[in-house]
């Protein structure tokens, strides 16, 4: 029975109400971007983003969604928290206490790991908070009108405080979304800010296209490419390898069961959107130090080298997706798990032995789709480097975000297809209970 959309969604009170309460909370979060930082002249702070937005401070204001830009409380946006849970499920790795807090504790130990990712987000966020005040300090307009009204540590604590403040409230509406609404919370704070962009993106190309700065067909080919690479992203992102897995026969009671035949879903890119925002969070610290030190030359030097543009950042970029990619594939998808489960409940996959075979055999088809999905994903980041260098390409339209887009967004309606498919098996049990009563 197909579903019809708007009409079931009415029928189903319970995830009308999870996404009006997601709605909302993204509403907080893009009315939070709108206010600013006390003591920072906003025109020169404009100003100073128009004549830089296609450098690493404009893949911060993408993913700050546009906080940075205005300097606004949420300007660091959700990046501390990426950063202190790369931090914490690194330390697990190499950390026998974490390790057995996260897997052995149950609900505690992830509640206390959550606690330590909290502490880690907000004491990045004031090492991110100090070198942004110190860094708007010495920042001017093209025109050379300052962007702080009156520099010192009355403005550097304020800031502090006040982007602190803002991050954790992003935290909290992350968590709160993904515990009571639809979707990963932190995932769709990210998408919601770089949707917000868009549009500011096209004016922006067609300005130049206006102005002759980019030609028709420029601006024809480039939709063309963005139109092929989402195609080819929503393929990717549906991919998958099904290992085949067989049910033996089993008597319980009096009942024969078993005897199916189904399959074990391998997706190409099983970590997701995580891998470039990982990878893109590590790849801000650099441009962090070097808003310590505007006066030291080798420390400007060494900031530089890391800038969207260069050959070091995309070379480091796609060596931290290719290893993020394995990194979380292993943690989200452990095949020992899997392999111990199929052989509890009595399946097997043809000509493999259950147990250690079938494990070492599910490790290897991973890895390999592991792999081919890291190239995939780098190949589709670096993409906009090269558009931003060749064709004047606004940073917004990227592969990075299109990809955040697309994953988010398929994310999204398939728990919402699957929470509406999920209600409607309960209507039609409810009725066969009615109906044998």
């Amino acid at each position: 029975m197909a579903l019809s959309g708007v009409d079931n969604l009415a029928k189903q009170p319970e995830l009308k109400k999870k996404l009006l309460w997601t709605f909302f909370l993204l509403a907080v979060y893009r009315i939070g971007i709108h206010v600013p930082v006390p003591g920072v002249d906003a025109a020169a702070l404009s100003d100073f983003f128009a004549s830089v937005q296609n450098t690493l401070f404009g893949l911060f204001d993408m993913f700050s969604g546009g906080g940075l830009r205005k300097l606004s409380i949420f300007a660091l946006g959700i990046m501390p928290y990426i950063s202190a849970s790369i931090i914490v499920q690194l330390l697990q790795v190499v950390s026998p206490d974490l390790k057995r807090m996260a897997k052995e504790e149950g609900a505690s130990g992830r509640q206390k790991i959550t606690q330590y990712t909290r502490y880690g987000t907000v004491l990045i966020t004031i090492i991110q908070g100090l070198g942004i005040a110190v860094g708007l300090e010495s920042m001017t307009s093209p025109v050379g009108a300052p962007v702080v009204l009156t520099a010192g540590w009355a403005f550097r604590l304020t800031t502090i405080i006040t982007l602190t403040a803002g991050t954790v409230l992003i935290m909290w509406l992350g968590e709160q979304i993904t515990e009571k609404g639809v979707g990963n919370g932190i995932s769709l704070i990210i998408f919601a800010g770089i949707i917000a962009g868009l549009p500011g993106a096209l004016l922006r190309s067609f300005n130049l296209v206006g102005a002759g700065e980019l030609s028709i067909f420029v601006g024809i080919l480039i939709l063309a490419i963005m139109a092929a690479v989402l195609a080819f992203i929503v393929f990717m992102e549906r991919g998958q390898r099904r290992i085949p897995i067989h049910y033996a026969k089993r008597q319980m009671g009096r009942k024969m069961v078993g005897g199916q035949t189904t399959h074990l879903p391998l997706r190409v890119n099983t970590a997701g959107v995580i891998p470039p925002i990982f990878a893109s969070s590590l790849l801000m610290f650099p441009a962090t130090i070097g808003t310590f030190a505007p006066d030291v030359e080798w420390i400007q030097q060494f900031s530089a080298w890391f800038a969207p543009q260069t050959i070091i950042y995309n070379i480091i970029f796609i060596a931290l997706i290719v290893f993020f990619c394995f990194f979380y594939t292993a943690i989200v998808f452990d095949p020992k798990d899997i392999a111990e489960n199929l052989k509890n409940s009595g399946g097997f996959i043809p000509g493999i032995r259950p147990g250690v075979k079938t494990r070492e055999y599910i490790d290897k088809v991973l890895s390999r789709i592991t792999l081919w999905g890291s190239f995939y994903i780098a190949a589709i980041c670096v993409l906009p480097m090269l558009l931003i260098a060749k064709l004047n390409v606004p940073f917004y339209f990227g592969g990075t975000s299109l990809l955040i887009i697309v994953g988010v967004a398929m994310d999204f309606m398939s728990q919402v297809e699957s929470h509406m498919i999920s209600r409607q098996y309960e209507g039609l049990m409810s009725k066969s209970k009615k109906g044998r009563k």
